[in-house]
This record gives C-alpha cells, structure tokens and sequence, in this order.
C-alpha cells in the first residue's frame, strides 16, 4: 500500500508596504516574492524625539495601516522608513533640487547615520515585532559641479538623506560601517530576526520553495 504523500506547506503571503523600488530589489534578490501594498501614510505628520525613534514610528505607520485593510489578511507585512541622522536631524527625501543640493553641500567630507525602521505584523495572529537598524555612512567631498550633476539626475528627490548606496551617488560615498542594504533600504538581516521574534523562518518564504 503507497504511503500518503505529506502535503507541501502553504508558504506565506509577504506584503511589502512601500512604494520602494529598491527594498522590492532586496527582498527579491533574497528569494521573496511579496506583494506590494503601498500604505500612503503622510511622513511629513509624524514626528518622534531621535532620527532612530523617527525611522520606527514611520515604519509602524506604514504597517499597521496596510496591515488594517482587508487585502493584507493573513498575510506577513513589512513596513519600513528611512531617515539620514546628520548633527542630530533627520534627513529624509528632500523637498526639491535646492534643498538637494544644500543636502549634499552640508554632507559632504563627512559622516551621517542611516536610520530604517521596520515593523513586521503578522495580520493572522496580530503579532508583531519591530526594530531599527542603523548604518554609518562616510560621505566623499564631491565638488559643486559634481553636485550640480547629480541633483539633475532626479534621484535624489526621491531617496532619503538625498543619496543611495545602489546608484549615481555611490562614488560619492567613502565606505560605511554596518549593513549596505539598510542603506538602500532594508536590512535583510534585521529581518530574519525580527521574522524569527514571530515563529517564522525567512527560509520558509523563498519563493523557489514553490517549484
């Protein structure tokens, strides 16, 4: 008589509750697949006492308003908010090409600290956990024309503390101290843990466990 055939596990549903292009490009990489969801939260109301604070208190936001509409049940939703740390002020997207470029001019030849926030919610249960994790960023000392150049790129506008690791500004960064893809936008290691903190194995989501 043939045995019965252990059914395969569902894996997971993974929501993603950002508009980010690059945290999708991480998690992707690492073998998930999630949905998108974007939260439209308004950055600009909320406000915590630290940059690092500010970053979890974005992240949160963002994960618990996808995690309260019905299309995200049961599923796993991440949220998460990045903030540059330079002189004790938190430095998101800024507001246009001028503020990008003062941005970039008060940056340069110096050292600033990645914040990004990440909420996880696990909407099955209501479960959740949440953490920071911050990179230091040494920034070069690119001159007022390589400045110029940048800013016309369009990508600062749309990346917090005006740079990324993963683009045109990556030759003006010296080096870092900490994670890489927290910079660009997700610490894939902060993750696990946190996925970890909820009973659940990053491993269990890789999408070519399906095949």
């Amino acid at each position: 008589m043939d045995a019965t055939p252990t059914p395969t596990p569902t894996r997971r549903r993974l929501v993603l509750g950002s508009a980010s292009p690059a945290r999708l490009g991480l998690l992707k990489q690492a073998g998930l697949d999630p949905e998108v969801i974007v939260s439209g939260v308004d950055e600009d109301a909320l406000t915590a006492p630290t940059p690092a604070e500010l970053a979890l208190v974005l992240a949160t936001a963002k994960a618990d308003t996808v995690a309260a509409l019905p299309e995200a049940r049961d599923a796993l939703v991440i949220g998460c908010d990045s903030v540059l740390e330079l002189d004790g002020q938190a430095l998101g997207k800024p507001d246009d090409a001028e503020d990008a470029t003062a941005r970039w001019k008060a940056m340069r030849g110096r050292s600033g600290i990645l914040r990004t926030g990440h909420c996880v919610i696990d909407t099955s249960n209501g479960r959740r956990a949440a953490a920071t994790a911050s990179t230091t960023v040494h920034f070069a000392d690119p001159s007022d024309a390589e400045i110029a150049a940048y800013v016309a790129t369009g990508e600062p506008l749309y990346v917090a503390g005006a740079f990324t690791l993963d683009g045109y500004s990556a030759p003006f960064v010296r080096g870092i101290e900490g994670d890489p893809g927290n910079v660009i936008g997700l610490s894939l290691p902060l993750l696990r843990t946190l996925l970890a903190d909820l009973d659940i194995a990053l491993t269990s989501l890789w999408t070519h466990q399906d095949a």
